[in-house]
């Protein structure tokens, strides 16, 4: 298959930029005990994930309903095939958007209206590789990068090339992944302890650079020896906890 053309430096598409210029930020909703928080909280943007395909129908709707931009992640909800039908199953329940580690349903999701969301697992250098050349053939509206270190190993070049970017797992500081607010992180806690029931995650947008690794670290990932560390970047939106994150976590 020929490769799509890459999506680096790719502007947000309007209705994602809309609501990160309300609040820079993206819940990830794990099941339904942070559900009720999220609708109530400012955050405009969520993914919802460990929802069963009988839940879906109650829960999307009433997301929609409340004004949030709704994304699913197909890869982690109970009942829903990876396949086609299963996007038009989301599409026909007013989801806006899917995410998904597949190349195949990437590219299945732009031609039924679906925002696309890549999730991509930067490993070493292999894996960066091929996780390049799967984000450069399914053009995806974001591509969610895991875990959020490592972006401050990647190379400009390949941070260009996967953005817009949303860093997720193990945001702890606001210099890890481009400036994640609130306690906890969206593969494990600080400490190693387990992650909330919201995880939390930081997008980039463009060409900006990541933060610099930490001292003493080695190379970067996709090339990129010695030299001065990238300046660190300016946040355009994230990923965050709806109910620990005084960002997206509803009024008292």
């Amino acid at each position: 298959m020929a490769p799509s053309p890459s999506p680096s430096g790719a502007p947000l598409v309007p209705r994602l930029a809309s609501a990160f210029a309300e609040v820079p930020v993206v819940a990830s909703v794990i099941g339904t005990e942070p559900l009720r928080q999220f609708l109530t909280a400012p955050a405009k943007v969520c993914i919802l994930a460990s929802f069963t395909v009988g839940q879906l129908p109650k829960v999307v709707p009433a997301l929609v309903r409340a004004g949030k931009t709704v994304f699913v992640n197909v890869d982690s909800s109970p009942g829903l095939a990876q396949d086609r039908g299963a996007l038009d199953y989301i599409k026909s329940l007013g989801t806006h958007g899917v995410v998904s580690t597949r190349l195949s349903l990437i590219e299945k999701g732009r031609p039924l209206g679906l925002l696309t969301m890549m999730k991509v697992f930067v490993t070493d250098r292999s894996n960066l590789s091929r996780s390049l050349d799967a984000v450069s053939r399914g053009a995806p509206d974001l591509v969610e990068i895991m875990p959020a270190p490592i972006i401050g190993r990647m190379t400009a070049r390949a941070q260009r090339a996967m953005s817009p970017s949303v860093a997720a797992g193990f945001v702890e500081t606001p210099a890890v992944g481009g400036g994640a607010q609130g306690p906890g992180g969206g593969a494990g806690a600080p400490g190693g302890g387990r992650a909330p029931p919201a995880g939390r995650r930081r997008a980039r947008r463009g060409g900006g650079g990541a933060s610099p690794p930490a001292a003493g670290g080695g190379g970067a990932p996709g090339g990129g020896g010695g030299g001065p560390p990238p300046p660190p970047p300016t946040p355009a939106s994230g990923i965050c906890a709806a109910t620990s994150c005084r960002r997206c976590r509803p009024p008292h």
